[in-house]
């Protein structure tokens, strides 16, 4: 009887379905992304848009001259919690890469995307040039390729499961997105396009998308009422940076060549067939919306003349489409070893040019580096040009010679004068610099004219005692009865700003400052 007895109970071996799909190397991934951008990210300083962030979540409001009011907001939370270490100010943008990363994963899986799909799809973020800048500065960028990643995922939840309860969530990030950056409005003006033009049409007919619209309007709508209550200060900004004719402007095939140096080269055996994948073919007719979301976008930023990084927070959801029609295409013709071989050039090709990006090497052996490379960086503003680093890498040098030089003047104002003693920088970038880094010289919080310092006023400072950053002795003797040349802050030979004039002025001709105030707007 005893060889009757029921076999011995076979525990179950079946791995779990996170394994299966790849997600737990995704998340790995994303480590590593973390790990790498924490390692290395405060090699060089301070960038001067992280000044901008610091300084206006110092003021809290529901807009700014240039931006929305999130990223400011959630910097000072980041800040109080975790310090004021340049590892503390890029925290955000590390965590929020490392996410993208997860979701892109995440919408390859949801495109019916295998394991080798779904890994290929985070590597490609994971090496994308313009990625690893995002989760090296605190910039308004750095939160919305998440954004609009977000906002395509439900989208695509709503498609593949027919259900128009997403678009909700789809509104509610889209809000969100535009309490971050404006430009995420093109993102859903290209997908309303796209559903018009595709049988996903009939979504438009739906209650549900109308309340995610609701959604994205009411959590706009505070910075849309600061903007009407201060006169458009976004608009005209933009107004004002085209009149001046400061950005560089691109044709479209200079537009299409540079979305390539973004992405890096190698992605574009991704990217590109995904775009087509999601226009043309059969597996993809669902989601084809999302094709036309993406043409739509690059027109509308080549027409406006938007800069080559506006379109970069569209690009992983191609890049999840072009890793589904990539695996399945070596699974069909049976050459495996395609696999390992794609994983291979896309690390070696994204260690290659990840230094452009990453501050991996000390400045001078970046030099060398970057002169070796067959591809320049391009650049976005005719002002760049000039500087012998990339202008991300350019504007994290010489603002503690700028600080200290304008300390060097402020220790020249007798004790008893220095109550009414203002100090007025030309850009943000100066008074950024000074309002954060100053302190540890005692220096007072700047006035300036340049975009959201305006809104804040003369603070309280008649005129008749000003520290004077980066001006002619001539122009401001026609404003004071006396000025005293300091002399130039310290060089520093990477920095975009070198070595700006510092005067003391004393006898303001023109009344008070409040007075002027109003003149003293410089938006672009």
């Amino acid at each position: 009887m005893s060889n009757l007895a029921a076999p011995p109970s076979v525990e179950h071996t079946e791995k779990p379905e996170i394994w299966q799909n790849g997600m737990v190397v995704v998340i790995g991934i994303a480590a590593f992304s973390f790990a790498l951008h924490m390692v290395f990210n405060n090699r060089y300083g301070y960038f001067r848009d992280e000044f901008d962030y610091i300084i206006c979540g110092r003021h809290l409001a529901w807009g700014y001259v240039d931006q929305p009011p999130l990223v400011p907001v959630l910097s000072r939370i980041f800040l109080a919690v975790f310090g004021e270490s340049l590892r503390a100010v890029r925290f955000m943008p590390v965590l929020a890469m490392s996410s993208t990363i997860v979701l892109s994963g995440m919408i390859a899986r949801e495109f019916g995307g295998k394991r080798f799909a779904v890994v290929l799809t985070a590597l490609a973020v994971l090496i994308a040039p313009i990625y690893l800048s995002h989760g090296s500065l605190l910039t308004s960028n750095c939160l919305e390729p998440l954004l609009w990643m977000g906002c395509v995922y439900f989208a695509i939840l709503a498609s593949k499961r027919n259900e128009p309860r997403y678009w909700v969530w789809f509104g509610v990030v889209a809000g969100i997105g535009m309490e971050e950056k404006y430009s995420i409005a093109v993102l859903g003006f290209g997908i309303v396009i796209g559903l018009l033009l595709t049988a996903q049409r009939r979504f438009l007919g739906s209650k549900r998308f109308w309340m995610g619209g609701a959604a994205a309007f009411l959590i706009f709508l505070p910075n849309l009422l600061w903007n009407v209550a201060n006169d458009w200060p976004f608009v005209q900004l933009m107004r004002a940076i085209k009149a001046e004719g400061r950005d560089v402007a691109l044709s479209p095939w200079q537009y299409f060549t540079q979305q390539n140096l973004l992405l890096h080269p190698f992605n574009a055996i991704l990217w590109i067939p995904g775009v087509i994948a999601l226009l043309a073919t059969p597996r993809f007719r669902p989601y084809r919306f999302l094709g036309w979301a993406y043409l739509i976008a690059f027109t509308v930023f080549v027409v406006l003349k938007g800069k080559n990084y506006y379109l970069g927070p569209i690009y992983p959801v191609l890049l999840a489409a072009g890793a589904v029609v990539i695996d399945d295409a070596i699974d069909r013709i049976r050459q495996g070893w395609l696999k390992p071989a794609l994983v291979i050039v896309l690390l070696v090709g994204g260690a290659i040019l990840a230094p452009l990006v990453v501050p991996v090497f000390p400045v001078d052996q970046f030099i060398a580096y970057m002169n070796k490379l067959p591809i320049k960086v391009p650049h976005t503003e005719h002002s760049h040009m000039r500087a012998v680093l990339p202008q991300h890498y350019a504007d994290q040098f010489g603002w503690d010679e700028i600080v200290s030089g304008v300390a060097l003047a402020w220790n020249r104002i007798p004790p008893e004068e220095r109550k009414d003693c203002g100090i007025f920088a030309q850009d943000y970038g100066q008074a950024g610099a000074i309002d954060f880094l100053g302190s540890k010289y005692g220096l007072p919080q700047s006035l300036s004219g340049h975009q959201s310092w305006w809104l804040w006023g003369p603070r309280g400072y008649s005129g008749n005692c000003l520290i004077v950053l980066d001006d002619t002795q001539e122009t401001l003797e026609t404003h004071f009865e006396h000025v005293e040349y300091v002399g130039l802050t310290p060089d520093n030979p990477y920095a975009l700003e070198r070595e700006l004039t510092v005067f003391i002025c004393h006898g303001f001709k023109h009344g008070t400052l409040a007075e002027v105030w109003p003149h003293m707007k410089k938006w672009r």
